[in-house]
């Protein structure tokens, strides 16, 4: 009977996945490993055949550990924690689960563009310190005189896009990766970065975090842009150079940000950004909304993330069909061989 890890989770139960792999004839094992020698301990422990990953962290050291792993599947899309070259080299297969919570994250995209530039979140604040009138945290623009800059046409930016597309005048993106004929008919395409900051009021990325996008939203970018630019983020933390951001932001060379997510979660209480925002201080008034990386979020997709994780592992098993795989064209099988 095949033995398959849930390395680690934060759901509040695996009521779901207990019953995909029974279903399957396939033995469930659950650890909470956070570190690389906990994973090692806890798939020795139980012999297991694959690992179904959260936030774990999966190196080439942790693989070499662990023979008898040939596959792992990381519940949701990202999968910055696990080194997918490691996972090629050894002839390991790495899926991930790109397509749930897709409507979910590009909505909330939208919701913080909107909500900044509607200024909803600060009038709120504003009324419960005595506040009434319409200019109390500012002047508020029309988005339709406004340009939606996406960068990352996959499945989440281009459901941005679409979702967007009768709110703001324009929408703006790029993705050197897709070809023209790709291109939404109603998305105009810039060919770098510097064009797209240069002309976006509001940005927002949908991209994978890896060695080209960590750090790609920075000070550079950042100098290029508008002064009433606001900056969404609901991809990875690290796409957004936080320091060049609230550098930015305080400095009054763009107008706003909407994070869901941040370099350090929980929030790091020590960075500049956080402190000012928790002790409220003059500067981020009106300029930053947060989130606690809740942009994926509803109870179906929450399931459908759960659910997919485990189907990419049945199906392989069942029907040696590979779905979502990551590093298919690195794979060394003879090393999964051997």
């Amino acid at each position: 009977m095949p033995v398959f890890l849930l390395t680690d989770f934060d759901a509040p139960n695996f009521a779901l996945e207990e019953k995909l792999f029974a279903d399957a004839g396939m033995r469930f094992v659950t650890a909470q490993a956070r570190s690389e020698d906990e994973v090692i301990a806890a798939a020795t422990a139980c012999n297991a055949d694959g690992l179904l990953i959260q936030y774990a962290p999966v190196t080439e050291r942790v693989l070499s550990a662990l023979p008898r792993v040939g596959i792992c599947s990381r519940i949701g899309a990202g999968f910055d924690t696990i080194d997918p070259k490691a996972c090629a080299k050894l002839g390991v297969w790495l899926a991930n689960s790109p397509d749930y919570g897709v409507g979910e994250v590009a909505t909330h995209a939208l919701a913080l563009a909107l909500d900044i530039i509607r200024g909803t979140t600060f009038h709120t604040a504003d009324i419960r310190a005595g506040k009434w009138h319409y200019e109390s945290n500012g002047k508020r623009r029309r988005a339709t005189e406004m340009t939606l800059g996406i960068v990352g046409l996959g499945r989440i930016g281009k459901r941005m896009a679409h979702v967007s597309r009768n709110l703001f005048k324009r929408v703006i993106a790029y993705d050197p990766y897709l070809i023209d004929g790709d291109f939404p008919a109603f998305v105009e395409r810039v060919r770098d970065l510097h064009d797209l900051f240069h002309q976006a009021d509001v940005v927002s990325p949908h991209v994978p975090l890896n060695d080209e996008t960590r750090g790609m939203v920075g000070g550079g970018l950042l100098a290029k842009a508008k002064p009433d630019l606001i900056v969404i983020n609901t991809a990875r933390g690290p796409i957004v150079n936080l320091d060049a951001l609230t550098e930015a932001l305080k400095a009054g060379r763009i107008a706003a940000a909407g994070l869901d997510v941040l370099p350090r979660e929980p929030a790091d209480s020590d960075h500049p950004l956080i402190k000012a925002y928790r002790s409220r201080e003059d500067w981020t008034d009106g300029k930053l909304v947060l989130s606690p990386h809740a942009a994926f979020y509803s109870p179906s997709a929450l399931e459908d993330m759960q659910r997919k994780a485990i189907e990419v592992i049945v199906t392989y098993l069942r029907e040696g069909v590979l779905m979502n795989c990551v590093n298919r064209e690195f794979i060394d099988l003879k090393a999964r061989a051997a």
